[in-house]
């Protein structure tokens, strides 16, 4: 049975009113350690965010789960990640969240404290299997000494990088730090005449922002919810965008117009620095047979910049009727080999050794696992769970690079929002 750490500090998303009145809806861990009885007919709602590669997985992952547990109907829906949390919030305010979500790390603080969640702790040991993950990745889910998730996955900050494109712009794989990867990216776009871009402006990544503070031997924010950055601070960071808002990478307009995909996704950029289990999706939707896959630049020689994360969590609703046959399902989706040997590392990394095992680890899988041992020496300790209201941020920040892309605002003008926003969140 897993004796829980305590809680690290801090997470989530600010939703506001809706969330908090939401709250008073939480429901009751059972007093005794519960069971599944496999032969009562349920159905079952799983959201998700992805995008079809990863829809098409969780269909296949129904199915084998369908295999053991006939009886349990789950019915499935996706959507991206901004929509996701829109109609999570919406469902939250309306007390229907769905029986199973993926959940993001950034997201949990919230619906737990407003008792959204459903206490993984009566389940632990029992329907869900613990002795496949290590007690830091169950500590992942903890918050206030009580599991809320279960980590399915772990993953890090890379550079993906399209061989295709790098071989028609005549470009060597990248190494070096961030002026070299403005350099880098600029003869790219010089090659390959103007259609086609070496990259998106990195500076709408709060991701690329955190990982050079962690050079720097600072943070984006404390245990205690304190900045570690300053507005000069910021305003140097978005400043150092500007060669790619000029020409060196993919302009706004075109980004706009290929959405949901990215830049990368859409084989209009040759480069994208964002999380290592982005590979599969990005294979699929480029047609390609191969993709490049390294560290990200260097701010710091030596320091360690990088750190591994839950890439997604699994949580049950706090008022499902059914909580033991939500709960199999988790233990299927985090532990079964099947389920490994479906998702790879489509999710990032198993977390479970068990499902790790099951994993025949296709060539990008391998990559991956290859990658996060190639960074090793620049992996440090995870930064402190994120604040309430870090999804907010987080968001905000997105917006004001998209803004800064399209020419509509000043670097000062973002950082006195970004400020106002981040005073509002931090002081709420």
């Amino acid at each position: 049975m897993f004796s829980k750490k305590r809680a690290l500090a801090g997470i989530a998303i600010a939703t506001g009113a809706a969330l908090a009145l939401a709250g008073c809806a939480g429901g009751d861990a059972p007093d005794t350690a519960p069971t599944f009885d496999p032969n009562e007919k349920v159905t079952l709602d799983l959201a998700f965010w992805g995008n079809d590669v990863r829809a098409e997985l969780y269909n296949e992952a129904i199915a084998a789960f369908n295999e053991e547990y006939p009886n349990i109907t789950v019915n499935t829906s996706f959507l991206g990640f901004p929509e996701f949390w829109e109609k999570r919030q919406t469902e939250a305010a309306g007390g229907n969240l769905p029986d199973v979500m993926q959940f993001d790390y950034s997201y949990l603080r919230q619906y737990s404290q407003n008792n959204l969640l459903l206490d993984l702790d009566p389940y632990l040991g029992n329907i869900i299997e613990t002795d496949p993950l290590p007690e830091n990745i169950l500590g992942i889910g903890v918050v206030g000494d009580v599991t809320y998730g279960i980590a399915t996955s772990t993953n890090a900050w890379g550079l993906f990088t399209n061989p295709d494109l790098l071989e028609q712009a005549g470009v060597d794989e990248f190494a070096g730090d961030w002026q070299d990867y403005t350099d880098w990216a600029g003869e790219i776009t010089d090659a390959l005449g103007g259609a086609t871009w070496g990259g998106t402006d990195y500076t709408g990544r709060i991701q690329n922002f955190e990982i050079q503070l962690r050079s720097e031997g600072s943070y984006l924010f404390s245990e205690e919810g304190e900045p570690g950055f300053d507005e000069q601070r910021l305003t140097e960071f978005w400043e150092s965008g500007a060669d790619f808002r000029d020409g060196i990478g993919a302009p706004q307009q075109r980004l706009e117009e290929v959405l949901p995909k990215s830049g990368f996704d859409a084989g209009i950029t040759a480069s994208e620095l964002t999380w290592d289990n982005f590979g599969a999706g990005y294979l699929a939707n480029l047609g390609i047979d191969e993709i490049g896959l390294v560290a990200p630049p260097v701010t710091k020689e030596g320091a360690k910049d990088l750190y591994l994360k839950p890439s997604m969590l699994h949580t049950i609703s706090a008022k499902t009727e059914h909580p033991e046959a939500a709960a199999t399902l988790v233990n299927f989706l985090v532990n079964s080999p099947k389920s490994g040997e479906i998702f790879g590392t489509n999710r990032g990394l198993p977390a479970s050794e068990t499902a790790l095992e099951g994993a025949d680890l296709d060539p990008l899988s391998q990559q991956v696992r290859d990658y996060e041992a190639s960074i090793a020496d620049r992996l440090g300790d995870a930064p402190p769970v994120p604040i309430v209201g870090y999804g907010t941020l987080e968001e905000k920040f997105r917006q004001l690079g998209t803004e800064l892309g399209f020419g509509t605002i000043t670097v000062e003008d973002a950082v006195t929002q970004f400020f106002a926003e981040m005073d509002v969140v931090l002081n709420q």
